[in-house]
């Protein structure tokens, strides 16, 4: 047996490609690519497949991560490349290898958030929001596990955020987020803009995961 990391990309149509779907998504590709997975016991054996971080649908990602387990030897330089044959659309396997951390390790996350505005980037929305999102407290609605809303402050998940970049009909902001116990979904800053500055609510908005950093804030291997 041996346990392998494949990172791989989710962008395009694929970003409306559910969790579930994924996981059987990545079954079949595995099976047509000849890879034998070990199973779990039981009645129902199916092959144990682990995402680190579930992408949320709507949401594009070049760093996502799965873990499994084989039954025999794999060249991991090779395997990407033989995976891609019979990936969908927008979802490309980028490398494999041996894991070097638990998932539980993964800590943080860099993100892109893009506010999209259809009449063009309202004045003063820039600065307003980065002072938005750089106060002592940033307090919103957030759904539990438990599906109930609760009242969170999610600005310690928020541990850092580049410059605010502004271009035509947009604002880019870059942010780095906690991955996990607890962690940032970073949509959830679009939902404190609304709250907050309603004058620069976005009309639409786009996320994008660019990178998966360890404790140490390296790439997550």
């Amino acid at each position: 047996m041996a346990k392998l990391r494949l990172l791989f990309c989710k962008e395009g149509r694929a970003v409306y490609i559910s969790h579930l779907d994924l996981l059987r998504t990545f079954q079949r590709v595995f099976l047509r690519e000849g890879l034998v997975l070990k199973h779990s016991q039981g009645f129902h054996p199916h092959p144990i497949l682990s995402f680190a971080l579930p992408l949320p649908v709507g949401q594009s990602s070049r760093c996502e991560v799965l873990d499994f387990e084989v039954t025999a030897d794999v060249d991991c330089e090779a395997l990407p490349g033989r995976l891609n044959a019979f990936m969908p659309d927008g979802v490309r396997a980028v490398a494999c290898c041996p894991p070097v951390h638990p998932a539980r390790d993964l800590a943080a996350l860099r993100c892109r958030v893009e506010l999209l505005y259809d009449g063009g980037v309202p004045a003063g929305a820039a600065e307003s929001i980065r002072a938005l999102l750089t106060g002592e407290s940033l307090v919103i609605e957030k759904r539990t596990k438990r599906k109930a809303l609760a009242e969170v402050d999610i600005r310690p998940m928020l541990l850092r955020l580049e410059p605010i970049a502004e271009e035509d009909g947009l604002l880019r902001l870059t942010v780095e987020v906690t991955a996990q116990n607890p962690g940032l979904n970073p949509a959830l800053l679009a939902a404190a803009i609304a709250r907050y500055l309603p004058q620069y609510k976005p009309d639409f908005v786009r996320v994008r995961r660019l990178d998966a950093l360890d404790p140490e804030g390296k790439t997550f291997r």
